[in-house]
């Protein structure tokens, strides 16, 4: 072994402190995690913030992102800070002996050496300034340079670097004093936002305005003398005053921290760009305001929009004033009482089946319906109407009737495949009745809006739609024929405007609103639901806890403020809001609709037409059911169906394959569904087990 000499040894020396110096960086690496830690931000369509969420204590740190940062600025704090940033390997050895120069001659620290990537260093592990603290400050930095590229470093220590109070990172600082992103800044801006890291707590605007203004100054003075600031402007910006601190963006506060939430909390922070709109949110978040009545302190309102082709959310105020009661809680994703907002539903299935058409006459008498007894809400009634006068008056009894002919089952299930499911209270149990059509169930502001939509793009419901980057949903579900649903828009859109608003057909550049009210027992929830041109808008006002306000009807407390809503939203997109419809030519009904007849022609609930029925063994019997104001008769393929000790319908299918199911009531009216019986041997349908 003495053969090999001492150049061995030394080689080996250098290999087993390389290896061990590898060894130890990586079982201690830089805690770089907290830089990942940042702010939640939401954005609007186009970029905008709209709000950002604070860290732990209460920290405003938003990620910076070199591309949207002022270039000018870069290059001033890197000429200030650390010049050589770019060529060193995270220490500048020549800026430290420099540094040792001054010290010595001054007999005091007068300048300092550290890095943009030292001071990184500190910044992710902060310690007390003492030289070991330093030593592992130059270790650790050298560590950050080998795991991260400089654009990586110098982003990393602009989300980091330090403000004043809570504040961290530059976008944070430049929000706070200059209420904007730092993507252009003037030369005083620059100048403030190089000298606050460096002592961010003796220099803050906020609190000390005379010691920023002066530290500002030195590093004007700094930037003239190196080139980077012209005299002239360095001597007149530092005469500006200090700049208040403002308040973060908090627009779109429900819908944004909705956002955030159902994303998920992730360790690199959120950026979600929402389909919000930023200024259409700001006019109407100002609007709102100004309709909250002044006599009742405890009232809300909350306001969706949305634009109907898309079905983006551009504008959503879960409340009116975070202030009052109930403010902090999103109301437009609460289930409140829609009271008559779902009558043009009712009637548009009513058409569909062929019951009924807009000049359908039906009866506005005391009727009662299996024990229910609805009431009109003025408490008289009109005699023979037609359909489109008892929508477009709200009329209740009417409702009801056409209700109890389409089938309130069979309606609240339209609903929820539509996205719209009627929530009832636990003591309903699953009871779908008649009292759903005057808001016997729940539905959000939210649902509403899918529901309205829906009637703006032939009867087609999709899910309403929050961030940019979430694709437009295909093919939808059809509440309704296009037909049915362009005939219900407008009669809505001819129904009586609210007092002192001229009708839009005699108002020049005024949006056509097809709109429908809606008031809940006890006058709890004041409802109003309008579409026109490319947009629909829902309004609710009420108390958030459901207590009552006497003499609030939707008419009276949502339907102006519906109105007005659409007026802002014309400010914005004035052409499309101001598109009309044709004026539709009359047309009669057709003789067997001259009169609504609630008793229609049987509607098979089992089993539907088309449908797949796993029979699980031979002999297997299926109960029929159907919807039927009369007795019902079964055939399966043209052959009676018995009915078993209890009076139901038992049909036992011979063997698998397609059959022809049909209900015919004592009048001779006749449903068909064609079905087919699968078993033993096959596949189960999806969604049915074997």
């Amino acid at each position: 072994m003495r053969s090999l000499g001492r150049p061995y040894w030394v080689l080996l020396g250098v290999l087993g402190l390389i290896v061990g110096v590898a060894a130890l960086d990586q079982l201690f690496p830089p805690p770089l995690s907290r830089a990942a830690e940042v702010s939640h931000v939401v954005r609007d369509r186009n970029g905008v913030v709209l709000r950002a969420f604070p860290v732990e204590d209460g920290r405003w740190r938003l990620p910076a992102d070199l591309d949207a940062i002022d270039p000018d600025f870069v290059q001033a704090l890197l000429a200030y800070e650390d010049e050589r940033f770019y060529s060193h390997a995270g220490v500048d050895v020549l800026a430290m002996l420099r540094a040792s120069r001054d010290n010595l001659a001054s007999g005091r620290i007068v300048s300092g050496a550290s890095t943009l990537t030292m001071q990184l260093a500190r910044l992710i592990e902060p310690r007390e300034r003492t030289l070991a603290a330093k030593l592992l400050q130059m270790i650790r930095a050298v560590q950050i340079e080998r795991r991260l590229s400089k654009a990586e470093i110098l982003e990393a220590y602009l989300t980091l670097a330090p403000y004043g109070g809570n504040l961290e990172g530059v976008r944070s600082a430049s929000w706070a004093y200059f209420g904007r992103e730092p993507d252009e800044l003037t030369i005083d801006q620059i100048a403030l936002l190089i000298a606050l890291p460096q002592s961010p707590e003796s220099r803050r605007p906020d609190r000390r305005p005379q010691q920023a203004v002066a530290a500002r100054g030195r590093v004007l003075d700094r930037l003239a003398s190196i080139g980077l600031a012209s005299p002239h402007a360095a001597r007149d910006a530092a005469l500006d005053p200090a700049p208040d601190r403002r308040a973060f963006p908090a627009l779109a506060w429900h819908a944004s921290e909705g956002l955030v939430r159902e994303q998920g909390v992730h360790a690199g922070g959120l950026d979600l760009v929402s389909t919000l709109d930023f200024s259409l949110q700001t006019a109407l978040e100002t609007a709102i305001l100004e309709e909250l009545p002044g006599g009742d302190e405890e009232s809300q309102l909350a306001v969706l929009v949305v634009e109907n082709e898309s079905r983006a959310v551009r504008a959503a105020l879960g409340s009116a004033s975070r202030a009052r009661p109930g403010g902090w809680i999103d109301l437009t994703d609460r289930a409140r009482s829609p009271g008559s907002t779902l009558k043009p539903f009712i009637y548009g299935m009513a058409f569909d089946d062929g019951l009924a058409a807009a000049q359908t006459r039906i009866a506005d008498l005391p009727t009662r319906f299996a024990g229910y007894q609805p009431d009109n809400f003025d408490r008289t009634f009109r005699g023979d109407v037609t359909i489109a006068e008892a929508l477009q008056h709200s009329l209740n009894v009417p409702a009801v009737a056409t209700l109890d002919g389409v089938g309130a089952r069979r309606f609240s299930a339209v609903l929820g495949f539509a996205g719209a499911a009627p929530s009832r209270r636990r003591t309903a149990g699953h009871d779908d009745g008649l009292a759903v059509a005057l808001g016997g169930a729940g539905l959000s502001v939210r649902e509403l809006a899918v529901l309205y939509s829906a009637l703006a793009d032939e009867g087609v419901a999709q899910p309403l739609r929050w961030l940019e980057d979430m694709p437009t949903a295909e093919g939808g579900f059809s509440v309704l024929s296009a037909e049915s649903a362009v005939e219900i828009v407008d009669i809505l859109r001819r129904a009586p405007h609210p007092g002192g608003r001229m009708p839009a057909n005699l108002t020049r550049a005024a949006p056509d609103i097809a709109f429908k009210t809606g008031t809940s027992y006890g006058f709890r929830d004041a409802w109003a639901a309008g579409v026109s041109g490319r947009y629909t808008i829902i309004v609710w006002s009420g108390r958030a806890d459901g207590a009552p306000r006497s003499g609030l009807t939707g008419r009276a407390a949502a339907l102006p403020v519906l109105f007005r809503m659409f007026d802002r939203v014309e400010q914005f997109d004035p052409s499309p809001a101001s598109v009309r419809l044709a004026e539709p030519e009359a047309v009669d009904a057709p003789p067997t609709l001259d009169r609504f007849a609630a008793d229609a022609a049987p509607h098979i609930l089992f089993p539907p037409d088309g449908a797949e029925v796993w029979a699980d063994r031979a002999g297997r019997g299926f109960v029929l059911a159907a919807q039927s104001s009369q007795a019902v008769t079964w055939y399966a393929d043209g052959q009676p169906v018995e009915r078993n000790a209890v009076g139901d319908a038992v049909w036992v299918p011979g063997a698998r394959g397609f059959y022809e199911i049909e209900a015919v009531d004592i009048q001779g009216r006749a449903t068909r569904s064609r079905v087919r019986i699968r078993g033993a041997g096959e596949a189960a349908p999806r969604g049915q087990g074997g």
